[in-house]
Protein backbone atom coordinates (compact mmCIF):
# COMPACT_ATOMS: atom_id res chain seq x y z
CA UNK A 1 0.00 0.00 0.00
CA UNK A 2 1.53 2.90 -1.11
CA UNK A 3 0.75 6.43 1.14
CA UNK A 4 0.21 9.25 -1.63
CA UNK A 5 1.06 13.27 -0.25
CA UNK A 6 0.24 15.17 -3.42
CA UNK A 7 -2.39 17.55 -2.72
CA UNK A 8 -3.84 15.23 0.12
CA UNK A 9 -1.42 15.97 3.13
CA UNK A 10 0.90 18.51 4.28
CA UNK A 11 4.36 17.77 5.88
CA UNK A 12 2.31 17.00 9.63
CA UNK A 13 3.07 19.00 12.40
CA UNK A 14 1.73 18.21 15.82
CA UNK A 15 -0.58 20.30 17.29
CA UNK A 16 0.92 22.12 20.05
CA UNK A 17 -2.29 21.84 22.22
CA UNK A 18 -2.11 17.81 22.28
CA UNK A 19 -1.49 17.27 25.62
CA UNK A 20 -4.26 19.90 27.67
CA UNK A 21 -7.41 17.41 27.51
CA UNK A 22 -6.33 14.09 27.34
CA UNK A 23 -6.46 12.09 30.51
CA UNK A 24 -3.27 9.77 31.30
CA UNK A 25 -3.25 7.04 34.13
CA UNK A 26 -0.32 4.98 35.32
CA UNK A 27 0.11 1.39 34.23
CA UNK A 28 -0.11 -0.13 37.88
CA UNK A 29 2.90 0.55 40.28
CA UNK A 30 4.90 1.78 36.67
CA UNK A 31 6.30 4.74 36.16
CA UNK A 32 4.39 4.83 32.91
CA UNK A 33 1.26 6.79 31.83
CA UNK A 34 -0.92 5.70 29.65
CA UNK A 35 -3.91 7.51 27.67
CA UNK A 36 -7.52 6.67 28.87
CA UNK A 37 -8.16 6.43 25.22
CA UNK A 38 -5.61 4.07 22.74
CA UNK A 39 -5.67 3.80 19.60
CA UNK A 40 -5.82 -0.12 18.50
CA UNK A 41 -5.11 -1.05 14.44
CA UNK A 42 -6.41 -4.24 14.52
CA UNK A 43 -8.83 -3.03 11.53
CA UNK A 44 -8.94 -0.34 9.29
CA UNK A 45 -5.07 -1.10 8.48
CA UNK A 46 -4.67 -3.52 6.07
CA UNK A 47 -3.65 -3.59 2.56
CA UNK A 48 -7.62 -3.50 1.23
CA UNK A 49 -8.02 -0.83 3.45
CA UNK A 50 -8.02 3.31 2.74
CA UNK A 51 -4.85 3.80 3.74
CA UNK A 52 -5.55 8.13 3.56
CA UNK A 53 -8.04 7.26 5.74
CA UNK A 54 -5.99 5.70 8.22
CA UNK A 55 -3.28 8.36 8.54
CA UNK A 56 -5.64 11.29 8.87
CA UNK A 57 -6.86 9.42 12.27
CA UNK A 58 -3.75 8.70 13.41
CA UNK A 59 -3.03 12.03 12.77
CA UNK A 60 -6.10 13.28 14.78
CA UNK A 61 -5.33 10.62 17.86
CA UNK A 62 -1.72 12.26 18.22
CA UNK A 63 -3.16 15.96 18.14
CA UNK A 64 -5.71 14.78 20.25
CA UNK A 65 -3.34 13.64 23.18
CA UNK A 66 -3.44 9.46 22.17
CA UNK A 67 0.16 8.77 22.25
CA UNK A 68 -0.93 4.76 22.57
CA UNK A 69 -0.96 2.94 19.15
CA UNK A 70 -1.62 -0.53 19.55
CA UNK A 71 -0.82 -3.49 17.36
CA UNK A 72 0.19 -7.20 16.09
CA UNK A 73 1.90 -9.21 14.11
CA UNK A 74 -0.85 -10.83 12.43
CA UNK A 75 -3.33 -7.41 11.58
CA UNK A 76 -4.15 -6.94 8.43
CA UNK A 77 -5.33 -8.42 5.94
CA UNK A 78 -3.26 -9.73 4.71
CA UNK A 79 -0.88 -10.78 8.25
CA UNK A 80 1.81 -8.42 8.87
CA UNK A 81 -0.04 -5.34 6.54
CA UNK A 82 -0.78 -3.21 9.44
CA UNK A 83 2.53 -2.83 11.56
CA UNK A 84 4.24 -2.31 7.58
CA UNK A 85 1.44 0.19 6.98
CA UNK A 86 1.83 1.93 10.13
CA UNK A 87 5.62 2.03 9.44
CA UNK A 88 5.20 3.80 6.36
CA UNK A 89 2.99 6.17 7.87
CA UNK A 90 5.25 6.41 10.85
CA UNK A 91 8.14 7.58 8.72
CA UNK A 92 6.35 10.35 7.01
CA UNK A 93 4.34 12.05 10.29
CA UNK A 94 5.64 10.75 13.66
CA UNK A 95 9.41 10.18 13.35
CA UNK A 96 10.17 13.08 14.52
CA UNK A 97 7.88 12.41 17.80
CA UNK A 98 9.33 8.60 18.29
CA UNK A 99 9.51 9.63 22.56
CA UNK A 100 6.56 11.05 22.68
CA UNK A 101 4.58 7.70 21.38
CA UNK A 102 3.94 4.31 23.13
CA UNK A 103 4.06 1.73 20.21
CA UNK A 104 2.73 -1.79 20.96
CA UNK A 105 2.98 -4.81 19.48
CA UNK A 106 1.77 -8.86 19.93
CA UNK A 107 2.71 -12.26 18.98
CA UNK A 108 0.90 -15.68 19.86
CA UNK A 109 -1.69 -16.16 16.97
CA UNK A 110 -1.33 -17.64 13.58
CA UNK A 111 1.30 -15.93 11.66
CA UNK A 112 3.22 -17.46 8.81
CA UNK A 113 3.08 -21.24 7.79
CA UNK A 114 5.02 -24.20 9.46
CA UNK A 115 5.32 -25.33 12.91
CA UNK A 116 7.52 -22.12 13.96
CA UNK A 117 4.66 -19.61 13.20
CA UNK A 118 2.12 -19.58 16.07
CA UNK A 119 1.49 -20.09 19.62
CA UNK A 120 4.14 -18.98 22.64
CA UNK A 121 7.57 -21.19 21.77
CA UNK A 122 10.80 -18.81 22.15
CA UNK A 123 11.52 -19.64 18.00
CA UNK A 124 8.33 -17.97 17.14
CA UNK A 125 8.29 -15.00 19.91
CA UNK A 126 12.08 -13.81 19.17
CA UNK A 127 11.27 -13.64 15.43
CA UNK A 128 8.52 -12.19 15.82
CA UNK A 129 9.42 -9.58 17.53
CA UNK A 130 11.90 -9.19 14.96
CA UNK A 131 9.87 -9.16 11.87
CA UNK A 132 7.42 -6.54 13.88
CA UNK A 133 10.37 -4.27 13.92
CA UNK A 134 11.29 -4.56 10.69
CA UNK A 135 8.44 -4.32 9.27
CA UNK A 136 7.29 -0.79 11.34
CA UNK A 137 11.03 0.29 10.92
CA UNK A 138 11.60 0.70 14.24
CA UNK A 139 14.65 0.18 16.95
CA UNK A 140 12.14 -0.99 19.71
CA UNK A 141 8.43 -1.04 20.68
CA UNK A 142 7.46 0.30 23.94
CA UNK A 143 5.12 -2.89 24.59
CA UNK A 144 5.31 -6.31 23.32
CA UNK A 145 2.98 -8.89 24.46
CA UNK A 146 2.51 -12.65 24.49
CA UNK A 147 -1.13 -12.57 22.44
CA UNK A 148 -2.57 -15.69 24.00
CA UNK A 149 -2.21 -18.32 26.53
CA UNK A 150 -0.92 -21.28 25.05
CA UNK A 151 -1.17 -24.73 26.57
CA UNK A 152 1.65 -26.59 24.48
CA UNK A 153 4.56 -24.59 25.73
CA UNK A 154 5.49 -23.94 29.26
CA UNK A 155 5.36 -20.88 30.66
CA UNK A 156 8.77 -20.30 31.54
CA UNK A 157 9.77 -20.89 28.05
CA UNK A 158 7.08 -17.91 26.70
CA UNK A 159 8.19 -15.50 29.85
CA UNK A 160 12.07 -16.47 29.26
CA UNK A 161 11.47 -15.02 25.84
CA UNK A 162 9.40 -12.12 26.88
CA UNK A 163 12.55 -11.47 29.33
CA UNK A 164 14.80 -11.92 26.63
CA UNK A 165 13.51 -9.10 24.00
CA UNK A 166 13.43 -7.06 26.70
CA UNK A 167 17.28 -7.48 27.81
CA UNK A 168 17.62 -7.46 24.04
CA UNK A 169 16.70 -3.73 23.95
CA UNK A 170 13.83 -4.92 21.37
CA UNK A 171 11.39 -4.04 23.96
CA UNK A 172 10.86 -1.64 27.19
CA UNK A 173 8.43 -3.83 28.57
CA UNK A 174 6.18 -6.75 28.31
CA UNK A 175 2.93 -7.53 28.56
CA UNK A 176 0.38 -10.62 28.00
CA UNK A 177 -2.80 -10.46 26.44
CA UNK A 178 -6.45 -12.48 27.25
CA UNK A 179 -4.45 -14.76 30.43
CA UNK A 180 -7.01 -15.76 33.00
CA UNK A 181 -5.96 -14.90 36.74
CA UNK A 182 -4.39 -18.50 37.54
CA UNK A 183 -1.99 -18.38 34.39
CA UNK A 184 -1.68 -14.61 35.44
CA UNK A 185 -0.27 -15.58 38.73
CA UNK A 186 1.46 -17.62 37.65
CA UNK A 187 3.18 -15.71 34.71
CA UNK A 188 3.53 -12.91 37.41
CA UNK A 189 5.92 -15.02 39.90
CA UNK A 190 7.97 -16.77 36.77
CA UNK A 191 8.73 -12.72 35.27
CA UNK A 192 9.37 -11.11 38.81
CA UNK A 193 12.49 -14.36 39.30
CA UNK A 194 13.91 -13.11 35.91
CA UNK A 195 13.71 -9.90 36.60
CA UNK A 196 11.75 -8.16 34.24
CA UNK A 197 7.93 -7.40 35.43
CA UNK A 198 4.85 -7.52 33.69
CA UNK A 199 3.64 -4.65 32.95
CA UNK A 200 -0.02 -5.21 31.44
CA UNK A 201 -2.88 -7.58 30.78
CA UNK A 202 -4.54 -6.89 27.53
CA UNK A 203 -8.33 -8.46 28.23
CA UNK A 204 -11.61 -8.17 26.07
CA UNK A 205 -13.94 -6.04 28.55
CA UNK A 206 -17.08 -4.87 28.09
CA UNK A 207 -20.42 -4.38 29.64
CA UNK A 208 -21.31 -7.64 28.41
CA UNK A 209 -18.35 -9.64 28.55
CA UNK A 210 -17.05 -9.73 32.00
CA UNK A 211 -14.68 -12.33 32.31
CA UNK A 212 -12.33 -10.29 33.96
CA UNK A 213 -14.29 -9.27 37.44
CA UNK A 214 -13.98 -12.81 38.18
CA UNK A 215 -10.51 -12.19 39.46
CA UNK A 216 -8.31 -10.89 36.83
CA UNK A 217 -8.60 -7.11 37.80
CA UNK A 218 -7.98 -7.76 41.54
CA UNK A 219 -5.22 -9.86 40.67
CA UNK A 220 -3.50 -6.87 38.45
CA UNK A 221 -4.48 -4.38 41.08
CA UNK A 222 -3.06 -6.04 43.91
CA UNK A 223 0.60 -6.83 42.10
CA UNK A 224 0.63 -3.44 40.50
CA UNK A 225 0.07 -4.22 36.75
CA UNK A 226 -1.91 -2.08 34.23
CA UNK A 227 -4.85 -3.32 32.35
CA UNK A 228 -5.84 -2.32 28.40
CA UNK A 229 -8.66 -3.33 27.54
CA UNK A 230 -10.25 -4.25 23.75
CA UNK A 231 -13.23 -4.84 22.26
CA UNK A 232 -15.05 -1.75 24.47
CA UNK A 233 -18.01 -1.78 22.34
CA UNK A 234 -18.33 -5.64 22.15
CA UNK A 235 -17.69 -5.24 18.01
CA UNK A 236 -20.24 -2.30 17.43
CA UNK A 237 -23.34 -3.94 19.26
CA UNK A 238 -22.83 -1.81 22.02
CA UNK A 239 -23.84 1.16 19.88
CA UNK A 240 -27.09 2.14 18.85
CA UNK A 241 -26.22 1.49 15.14
CA UNK A 242 -28.62 -1.92 14.86
CA UNK A 243 -31.69 -0.41 16.74
CA UNK A 244 -33.21 -0.07 13.45
CA UNK A 245 -31.89 -2.74 10.84
CA UNK A 246 -28.26 -3.91 10.15
CA UNK A 247 -26.14 -0.99 7.79
CA UNK A 248 -24.63 -2.20 4.92
CA UNK A 249 -21.41 -0.85 5.84
CA UNK A 250 -21.42 -2.16 9.86
CA UNK A 251 -19.57 -5.50 10.69
CA UNK A 252 -22.74 -6.88 10.92
CA UNK A 253 -23.61 -5.95 7.18
CA UNK A 254 -20.05 -7.07 5.61
CA UNK A 255 -20.49 -10.08 6.92
CA UNK A 256 -17.36 -10.12 9.07
CA UNK A 257 -15.80 -13.18 11.06
CA UNK A 258 -17.14 -11.24 14.62
CA UNK A 259 -20.16 -10.06 14.37
CA UNK A 260 -22.52 -11.77 12.20
CA UNK A 261 -26.46 -10.85 11.50
CA UNK A 262 -27.90 -13.98 13.76
CA UNK A 263 -26.58 -12.44 16.39
CA UNK A 264 -28.55 -9.41 16.52
CA UNK A 265 -31.68 -11.41 18.83
CA UNK A 266 -34.61 -9.64 19.49
CA UNK A 267 -33.82 -10.01 23.16
CA UNK A 268 -30.17 -8.39 22.38
CA UNK A 269 -31.71 -5.23 20.49
CA UNK A 270 -34.23 -4.55 23.71
CA UNK A 271 -31.39 -4.69 25.58
CA UNK A 272 -29.28 -2.81 23.77
CA UNK A 273 -32.17 -0.41 23.28
CA UNK A 274 -32.93 0.24 27.06
CA UNK A 275 -28.96 0.73 27.54
CA UNK A 276 -29.14 3.61 24.72
CA UNK A 277 -31.56 5.50 26.94
CA UNK A 278 -29.56 5.01 29.80
CA UNK A 279 -27.07 6.68 28.01
CA UNK A 280 -29.38 9.64 26.55
CA UNK A 281 -30.58 10.86 30.13
CA UNK A 282 -26.79 10.98 30.36
CA UNK A 283 -26.50 12.95 27.55
CA UNK A 284 -23.78 10.42 25.75
CA UNK A 285 -24.09 8.23 22.79
CA UNK A 286 -24.52 4.31 23.92
CA UNK A 287 -20.67 4.37 22.65
CA UNK A 288 -19.53 7.04 24.91
CA UNK A 289 -21.51 5.34 27.81
CA UNK A 290 -19.68 1.82 27.42
CA UNK A 291 -16.45 3.45 27.05
CA UNK A 292 -17.44 5.45 30.19
CA UNK A 293 -18.32 2.44 32.28
CA UNK A 294 -15.25 0.60 31.65
CA UNK A 295 -13.08 4.06 32.49
CA UNK A 296 -15.31 4.38 35.72
CA UNK A 297 -13.09 1.44 37.49
CA UNK A 298 -9.63 2.90 38.39
CA UNK A 299 -7.78 -0.25 37.62
CA UNK A 300 -8.15 -0.10 33.54
CA UNK A 301 -5.25 1.75 32.86
CA UNK A 302 -6.27 2.44 29.08
CA UNK A 303 -9.70 1.32 26.73
CA UNK A 304 -8.56 0.54 23.42
CA UNK A 305 -10.95 1.49 20.63
CA UNK A 306 -10.82 0.70 16.64
CA UNK A 307 -12.12 3.72 14.65
CA UNK A 308 -12.79 4.27 10.56
CA UNK A 309 -14.11 7.57 11.19
CA UNK A 310 -12.54 10.78 12.50
CA UNK A 311 -15.42 11.70 13.75
CA UNK A 312 -15.92 8.38 15.79
CA UNK A 313 -12.43 8.73 17.03
CA UNK A 314 -13.92 12.27 18.43
CA UNK A 315 -17.07 10.20 19.95
CA UNK A 316 -15.35 8.52 21.88
CA UNK A 317 -12.42 10.86 23.31
CA UNK A 318 -15.56 13.14 24.41
CA UNK A 319 -16.83 9.83 26.58
CA UNK A 320 -14.02 10.82 29.14
CA UNK A 321 -16.47 14.12 29.61
CA UNK A 322 -18.32 12.24 32.21
CA UNK A 323 -17.32 9.05 33.58
CA UNK A 324 -18.92 8.98 36.75
CA UNK A 325 -22.26 6.88 37.36
CA UNK A 326 -25.00 6.77 39.86
CA UNK A 327 -25.39 4.06 41.65
CA UNK A 328 -28.86 3.87 40.31
CA UNK A 329 -27.53 4.05 36.73
CA UNK A 330 -25.08 1.44 37.84
CA UNK A 331 -27.73 -1.29 39.22
CA UNK A 332 -30.33 -0.56 36.10
CA UNK A 333 -27.24 -1.30 34.33
CA UNK A 334 -26.82 -4.67 35.80
CA UNK A 335 -30.26 -5.91 35.42
CA UNK A 336 -30.57 -5.12 31.59
CA UNK A 337 -27.46 -6.90 31.05
CA UNK A 338 -28.32 -9.79 33.43
CA UNK A 339 -31.49 -10.58 32.06
CA UNK A 340 -29.85 -10.84 28.65
CA UNK A 341 -27.64 -13.54 29.59
CA UNK A 342 -30.33 -15.01 31.35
Amino acid sequence: MNIHDKNHFPVYSAAPSRYKEMVYRRCGQSGLLLPAISLGLWHNFGDSDDLIKGRRILRLAFDQGITHFDLANNYGPPFGAAEENFGKIFVKDFKPYRDELIISTKAGWDMWNGPYGNFGSKKYLIASIDQSLQRMGLDYVDIFYHHRPDRHTPLEETMSALDQIVLQGKALYIGVSQYPPELMQRAIEILHDLGTPCLINQPKYNMIDRWVEDGLLQLLNENGIGSIVFSPLEQGLLTNKYLKGIPSDSRAGKGGPYLKPDHLTDEKINAISQLNNIAKEREQSLAQMSIAWLLKDARVTSVLVGVSKEQQLLDNIASLSRIDFSTEELNLIDQIISELKN
